[in-house]
């Protein structure tokens, strides 16, 4: 799961940096509509919450927030807005879901089949590529907010939050629990003083497939095709690619 991952990290990075913040501004608020549906009270809705903190962190204006949530709520007119999950196949057998939030089902289906098409994918039925991943809640902490601190120790301490799967990397920890112990293992780090890079509730994959050379590079290409569709919310994949290919494409 390392090349996937070190891409997550690296497409989060871009998009915080990204001069499109436009594109960036609506699907954060869509994703806040069709949360907040659910509820207006973050506390009492994690999906909410969730929205909210990566809004935040890409430092989403605060009316931008509140129109989204009165969309949700009815004080404002809004678009209905639905989510839709894709699974299927891209270059070099990747697999591959797709979770988009949109407000016109046709237009967001035939886009993204042309995008496969372009790159010599295959769209699948529901469940055809699902059962490769897990789903998690991913808790990333940058190794400058951990600078000084004994790290056997802060290991142990996380564990007692609720993290189950610690993984070191080069610029990151990162923590793996489950998706609904995802809130309180943010709040016990800030607790002991340790802002969260980010928080998510993610799809890791059971298994990864390598890819190396122009296969590769035409792979991230793909996704960065997908990540550009209006309705693209999130897009999961379960290759692992060098890091000095991750680098070059970045």
């Amino acid at each position: 799961m390392a090349g996937h991952s070190k891409w997550a990290n690296i497409k989060y990075r871009k998009e915080k940096q990204d001069q499109k913040r436009g594109a960036i501004f609506s699907k954060l608020a869509k994703e806040i509509t069709l949360a907040a549906r659910a509820g207006a009270d973050p506390e009492k809705n994690a999906a909410l919450a969730n929205a909210l903190a990566r809004a935040r962190a890409f430092n989403l204006p605060k009316e931008n927030i509140e129109r989204a949530i009165k969309r949700a709520t009815g004080e404002l007119p809004g678009i209905k807005y639905e989510e839709i999950t894709y699974e299927g196949y891209g270059p070099g057998g990747v697999a591959l879901l797709l979770r988009l939030v949109t407000d016109n089902r046709k237009r967001a289906a035939a886009e993204i089949r042309h995008i496969f098409e372009e790159f010599d994918g295959s769209l699948g039925e529901s469940g055809s590529v699902a059962w490769l991943f897990s789903r998690r809640g991913l808790v990333g902490i940058s190794r400058e907010a951990v600078a000084g601190r004994d790290l056997e120790e802060l290991l142990m301490s996380l564990i007692d939050l609720g993290a189950e799967d610690i993984q070191e990397k080069e610029e990151e920890i990162e923590l793996y629990c489950q998706p609904e112990a995802l809130s309180s293992v943010k709040a016990g780090l800030e607790e002991l003083g340790i802002p969260a890079a980010r928080a998510e509730v993610t799809m890791v994959p059971q298994s990864t497939v390598r890819l190396e050379g122009k296969e590769a590079e035409r792979l991230l290409r793909f996704l960065e095709r997908l990540d550009d569709q209006e309705d693209v919310q999130e897009v999961y994949a379960n290759f692992d690619i060098p890091d000095e290919i991750l680098e070059k494409v970045a």
